[in-house]
């Protein structure tokens, strides 16, 4: 999600100038991935080991292998969605250009976005990219909702800023133009995401100051929010920036939905990495200060539109 300046959600940001995917055939091509962890041929090419000049910071075993495993929930364009059977967007574009530096292949395989840190700790994958916001909590295995340790937590390779946007219908019937206006009414969004966080957080908030509590609505993806909101069964969605502005500038040629208020929460978006995994997550790391040095970073954000969510270094586990 992104915030009240300039910068995903548990997850995602952008502002994408891409041709326009509506919501009924972005849900149709969520259900096409199944959300489920098969591959597809959206793994991104890149060099060979050999001339590739970050390939020994790798562990042996992945230098070998020539592939990463890469966990996302390819509903969520336009960081990353699928496109004639290939994953596309923010996501598969960086990680395209991180493989050429390391001499591997990324291969992004589907899942349920509140899934993806439990896959990786399972070894289904080795590392998610997903419009997943760094946060402490997930840095130390804590779930937001009770903080409860519940994993050992992961460790993130930051790429990227955004905070979270409010969207409404075409012309906002509903007057809504920030989160206190959103007390008593519907609100649509995906579920184990930064915005459901930041929709519980403001609801609490609602009845704190004497009005009604928020009627959340949470789904396993982005696109069915989209679709209760352009039914008017909820007067909003919450997501990513990036996510929100894409939507509302594509879907429906741009008569469906508009993005209202500022961006809220700004943060970083991270590559999630297993705490034992120090040697991939500092390979990453040293790929993505050679992307961003030689441009093609600032070119991947030119793009898709999304310049002001750029970082100029990568840390290691910045999010708050």
């Amino acid at each position: 999600m992104t915030a009240s300046s300039t910068r995903r959600t548990t997850a995602r940001t952008r502002t994408a100038a891409v041709g326009a995917i509506a919501v009924a055939g972005a849900l149709v091509l969520a259900g096409c991935g199944d959300q489920t962890d098969k591959g597809n041929d959206g793994g991104s090419s890149s060099a060979s080991a050999a001339s590739a000049p970050l390939a020994d910071k790798l562990p042996a075993d992945i230098k070998s292998a020539g592939v990463i495993k890469v966990g996302s929930d390819i509903a969520y364009p336009p960081v990353e969605y699928m496109e004639n059977g290939k994953a596309v967007g923010i996501d598969p574009d960086i990680a395209d250009a991180l493989g050429k530096q390391l001499g591997v292949k990324f291969e992004f395989q589907n899942g349920k976005f509140d899934n993806l840190i439990v896959g990786l700790q399972a070894k289904r994958f080795q590392v998610l990219m997903s419009a997943m916001n760094d946060t402490k909590d997930r840095q130390s295995g804590i779930d937001s909702d009770t903080g409860k340790k519940v994993g050992n937590g992961v460790d993130f390779v930051d790429y990227f800023t955004a905070g979270t946007s409010i969207l409404v219908q075409k012309g906002n019937p509903k007057g809504i133009k920030s989160l206190d206006d959103l007390c008593g009414k519907v609100v649509a969004l995906q579920k184990g995401t930064t915005s459901e966080g930041i929709a519980k957080a403001q609801s609490k908030k609602c009845t704190k100051d004497g009005k009604k509590a928020i009627d959340l609505q949470t789904f396993d993806t982005d696109p069915e929010a989209l679709l209760r909101l352009k039914q008017g069964a909820s007067v909003a969605d919450l997501n990513d920036f990036p996510v929100a502005a894409y939507n509302a500038k594509t879907s429906g040629g741009g008569k469906d939905f508009e993005v209202v208020g500022d961006q809220i929460e700004a943060g970083p978006y991270g590559i999630a990495v297993s705490k034992e995994n120090t040697q991939l997550r500092d390979a990453l790391q040293a790929a993505m200060a050679a992307i961003i040095k030689s441009g093609d970073y600032q070119k991947i954000l030119e793009k898709w539109n999304v310049t002001q969510g750029a970082v100029t270094e990568s840390k290691i586990n910045g999010g708050s």
